[in-house]
């Protein structure tokens, strides 16, 4: 199963899945509880000033619920075949 979660609104998502036709669920967390659970909200640089963000972070979660990986700093361009090539690996 994949989820997507970001703290955009629910309906941003759904404008965001529509234009890029995603087959996957996008669950909204704009109060960012999930992000500070996952350890995400990180301090980042943006045009030289310190200010907190979420890092765009990739979670692999087991049968078992445990987290089985993490893909850190991640970039959208060939990240899926990261993925692909872990869970392949992992199998």
């Amino acid at each position: 199963m994949i989820l997507g979660i970001s703290a955009d609104s629910p309906e941003d998502q759904k404008k965001f899945r529509d234009k890029y036709h995603l087959p996957y669920t996008l669950l909204s967390d704009t109060e960012k509880k999930v992000c500070e659970a996952f350890g995400v909200i990180k301090e980042k640089n943006m045009y030289g000033r310190k200010v907190k963000g979420i890092a765009r972070t990739t979670f692999v979660i087991g049968p078992d619920g445990k987290i089985a990986h993490v893909f850190n700093n991640v970039k959208v361009e060939g990240h899926a075949d990261q993925v692909l090539a872990y869970l392949k690996g992992a199998a």
